[in-house]
């Protein structure tokens, strides 16, 4: 997909920095007539190009550097949560190319300025096995700007760049990292949970592991407590099972919100959820539209850092 991009890209300038302009050149050099009807025609085929080049530029150079605050506010009927309570919410920073250990840096700081009690990541931020170990260590050196700290489940990138490793890096560290697990959150009365990607392409068993990755991280959540808790999990098909098992919010990712969208809507909705806010019943799910990118370029769809208050 990245080459694909940088492929339209260039072949785009060319068009319009050299191949029209040489071929006004080459006519007028000819001394040829002008030809009014391929004149106009020319002009309107010319603005396709010009149209990709500046939608290119703007998305790749601006949106996708410019970070939103998004603000939502929850009630929780089972109480649990202290009043005016904030998390925060990042996903899918995919460390890499296009986003360093300083562009995180910046993120975190930007978020620690807001003053949320926690922050939460759903996975795909390890994602360069050579900057992971020192993501990991910068995240330990955040803990304490969050009162309730930070919180980690992982994604599917972070099984393509060794997991076991990423693993040990987060031991080493406090950030709490969730597999198939939950912890009540030390001091409140209320939970998070942690739920595995499941590494399956194949849609029966995917959804089989799907919910056995569920059943896991909330087996320890005693049933009357499940609307007090918080599930994490990448996929945002997990909503459907955190929904199901009762819990109040299941936060997610995985998307990118499809990077392109119209009027807040998602230009590629090939998701069941592809970003924002779903209510089901009476429990709430998210679907964060990411920090990093597939491929350097966001239009209709910036990174977001998502904020929940519930009371």
């Amino acid at each position: 997909m990245i080459k694909l991009f940088w492929f339209v890209f260039i072949g785009a300038l060319v068009l319009v920095f050299l191949v029209i302009p040489g071929a006004i050149i080459w006519r007028r050099a000819m001394k040829l007539p002008v030809d009014t009807e391929r004149r106009r025609f020319l002009k309107r085929a010319a603005a396709y190009p010009v149209g990709l080049v500046a939608a290119s530029t703007y998305g790749s150079q601006y949106e996708r550097r410019h970070t939103v605050d998004n603000r939502y506010t929850l009630k929780s009927a089972a109480g649990g949560f202290p009043e005016g309570f904030r998390l925060a919410q990042i996903s899918d920073v995919h460390l890499g190319r296009f986003f360093d250990n300083e562009d995180l840096r910046q993120l975190l700081t930007h978020i620690a300025a807001d003053g949320p009690d926690m922050l939460v990541i759903t996975g795909d931020l390890f994602d360069d096995e050579t900057l992971n170990p020192a993501a990991a260590r910068l995240l330990d050196e955040y803990v304490d700007a969050f009162p309730d700290g930070i919180w980690f489940c992982l994604g599917n990138h972070e099984h393509f760049r060794g997991v076991e490793k990423i693993k040990e890096d987060l031991a080493k560290t406090r950030v709490h990292a969730l597999y198939n697990e939950a912890v009540k959150v030390p001091g409140r009365d209320f939970w998070l949970a942690g739920a595995d990607y499941p590494m399956i392409r194949e849609e029966k068993k995917f959804q089989q592991l799907k919910a056995k990755y569920t059943a896991e991280a909330l087996s320890q959540v005693p049933a009357e407590e499940r609307p007090r808790t918080i599930l994490l999990a990448h996929h945002p098909e997990f909503i459907d099972d955190g929904a199901a098992a009762g819990v109040l919010l299941t936060l997610t990712g995985h998307t990118h919100g499809c990077q392109f969208g119209v009027l807040g809507m998602p230009l590629f909705p090939v998701f069941k959820y592809n970003r924002g806010l779903v209510e089901k019943g009476k429990s709430f799910g998210y679907v964060h539209s990411g920090n990093g990118s597939w491929f350097p370029c966001r239009i209709g769809c910036s990174p977001e850092v998502a904020y929940f208050t519930i009371n």
